[in-house]
């Protein structure tokens, strides 16, 4: 099957992972990488007609225990905070963007995530270019 990977994180095709589907759990048995997608193989998956029904589902997989990491869903409701302590504002939701994810705050102001450059506790500390969070 052709799965397009929505993670940077290749490990979830490894042989013996386990995805989950609406029709139930699959099990990596081999993958390799295809253009920008990847050509997967599943142990539950016999033929084509199977492969045919699992067309347009999400797989989704466990979370990732990576204390190096930090996620998404984590962003939300944390403070972003200058280097100089000024709070800007809390994370009410991450907004995609091509060039940057941003981050939309309850001050409606957008930050994106390439100003991010450290998490302390429930504090996000930005560095961003002079004028980011002047009023228009």
């Amino acid at each position: 099957m052709v799965v397009t990977l929505w993670t940077n994180r290749a490990e979830r095709l490894e042989a013996g992972s386990v995805l989950c589907a609406d029709a139930g759990s699959l099990t990596v048995t081999a993958a390799r990488a295809f253009q920008r997608r990847w050509i997967v193989q599943f142990a539950e998956v016999g033929d084509r007609s199977m492969a045919e029904s699992l067309r347009g589902q999400v797989l989704r997989a466990e979370p990732i225990s990576d204390p190096d990491e930090l996620w998404v869903h984590e962003l939300i409701g944390m403070m972003v905070c200058e280097a100089d302590g000024t709070e800007r504002g809390r994370v009410e939701a991450v907004q995609t963007n091509p060039a940057s994810d941003l981050l939309v705050l309850d001050s409606e102001a957008l930050v994106p995530l390439t100003f991010l450059v450290e998490q302390s506790g429930d504090r996000l500390i930005v560095d961003v270019p002079s004028g980011l969070f002047d009023e228009t």
